[in-house]
């Protein structure tokens, strides 16, 4: 057990870090119910950050926001047999409320194909009630065996965009766009995170769909994590709800749809691909506070002073905080921000005041240089542009570093056991994706050999991408 302020350090045990790193940089508690988890303001900040950016890109791909209810009737999910066969392990069901046994069993919502598309028989009658792109955020129960808080709990937070569209290819081009332009951009641009984007193999397609698509990110142990999915749900769900719409040729169709979405597991993601044994490293685009302002000791204008660089920093855009807390020792406020990954301290004191200057510490690159006065603004902003792409670049090289090509099962098996692997899939293939299962190896995903998404599960030269994952 660490001692307090204390990481375990990753190499000697990287689970055990990652538990330290939630609760000392007081992200999240467990929950008073196995497998639930009470996310702190320092998590639910990152959340929230994550919530904003996606919820703009998710309403520029043409999505509004809705919300459905947390009980589905127990029938629903049977109307789609794979669907619920695939999610009965995972159900939450009520079977008594208000004092008596209820009539229907109902399931707390472990995702929103079914309730959605009950109302979607009834709002889509049309062809030009077409395309009908929603999203839902919302908390959703899958009762977990082996919790992990952020990465497997079993309530946990998410959004779930469902869409109607009248063609197939409408609805496939829908769901690529969700997973390139939306998720993609996000978990790049944002997250610094490196993902590869990939087609799930039927084994591990989403239960109900024809085509799972997926972006996977390599954490800082070698495994993999699924940061989010796009799928194509074909006719199946609209066929079970009877989702149909008169075509403009005045027949009768049932519509092509899609679902999508990604969770908190993403803050999972984000401490495992960028954190240290000092804690986390959140990527500045992402970060609630880019910069903290700490006062070292008070008295000769040091105070005035780190006021004034709070406001000129936020003049300039820079999402800062002051901390003034000369009671609490500094160093026990150093090591705080630096446990939360805050990108930028600086470090107002009166012997550098004296001198014009202040100390900029960088948590990224992890350097510590006095700045004068001036030039604090355009250090500090070119500096959380430079660490954010230092971070994205430090987890790709990695990434690339530990994954092996291979041309035998026995090597994927041999390379996952500290990264990944790829391997010609026609050398794979399902029997070989079983053997790999049962020495909990995946196939993550499958790719071109240019890195690109296939339409087809059985296209040539396609590489499978094998890994152990979260």
């Amino acid at each position: 057990m660490a001692k307090p302020g204390v990481l375990t350090p990753q190499s000697t045990d990287f689970p055990r870090w990652y538990q330290d790193v939630v609760a000392k940089a007081e992200l999240a508690d467990n929950g008073p119910v196995r497998g639930t988890m009470v996310i702190r303001p320092t998590g639910y900040a990152l959340w929230e950050r994550m919530q904003r950016d996606l919820d703009d890109r998710i309403k520029e791909a043409g999505a509004e926001n809705a919300y459905f209810p947390l009980f589905i009737p127990e029938s629903y999910l049977r109307r789609e047999a794979e669907h619920v066969e695939g999610f009965a392990p995972e159900l939450a069901v009520v079977t008594h409320a208000g004092g008596k046994q209820l009539e229907e069993p109902l399931v707390v919502r472990p995702t929103s194909e079914t309730i959605i598309n009950e109302f979607f028989s009834k709002w889509v009658q049309s062809y030009r009630d077409l395309p009908l792109k929603v999203n839902n955020w919302a908390n959703v129960v899958r009762w977990e065996m082996r919790p992990r808080l952020f990465l497997r709990t079993t309530e946990f937070l998410w959004q779930e965009g469902h869409t109607c569209h009248t063609t197939h290819d409408d609805a496939r081009d829908h769901a690529r766009e969700i997973l390139h332009d939306v998720y993609g951009d996000f978990m790049t641009d944002v997250l610094a995170i490196p993902v590869v984007k990939g087609r799930k193999t039927p084994r591990e397609r989403f239960a109900g769909a024809i085509n799972t698509m997926t972006l996977e990110a390599m954490m800082r142990d070698g495994k993999a994590l699924q940061m989010g999915t796009s799928h194509e749900l074909g006719q199946n769900f609209a066929k079970a709800f009877d989702v149909q719409f008169t075509s403009d040729s005045g027949g009768r169709e049932y519509a092509w749809q899609t679902s999508w979405g990604v969770s908190t597991r993403m803050v999972g993601g984000l401490i495992m691909c960028h954190g240290d044994d000092n804690g986390l490293r959140v990527p500045p685009r992402l970060a609630p506070v880019q910069v903290l302002v700490i006062v070292v000791k008070d008295g000769d204008g040091v105070g005035e002073a780190a006021t004034r660089l709070v406001g000129e920093l936020r003049a300039a855009g820079v999402r800062v905080k002051l901390d003034d807390r000369t009671d609490t020792p500094f160093g026990r406020r150093a090591v705080d921000a630096e446990l939360k990954g805050i990108p930028i301290r600086l470090e107002v004191g009166p012997r550098d005041l004296a001198d014009g200057k202040v100390t900029v510490a960088r948590r990224i690159p992890g350097t510590k240089d006095p700045v004068a006065l001036g030039a604090v603004v355009g250090e500090v902003t070119a500096a959380l542009e430079t660490d954010q792409q230092a971070l994205y670049d430090e987890a790709l090289a990695r990434r690339e570093a530990n994954t092996t090509d291979v041309t035998t099962i026995d090597a994927a098996a041999a390379a996952a056991a500290t990264g990944w692997a790829r391997i010609p899939w026609a050398t794979l293939g399902d029997a070989g994706e079983a053997k790999l299962a049962e020495q909990a190896v995946s196939v993550r995903c499958l790719t071109r050999p240019d890195g690109s998404v296939p339409d087809a599960g059985d296209e040539p030269d396609l590489l499978a991408w094998i890994g152990r994952a979260y």
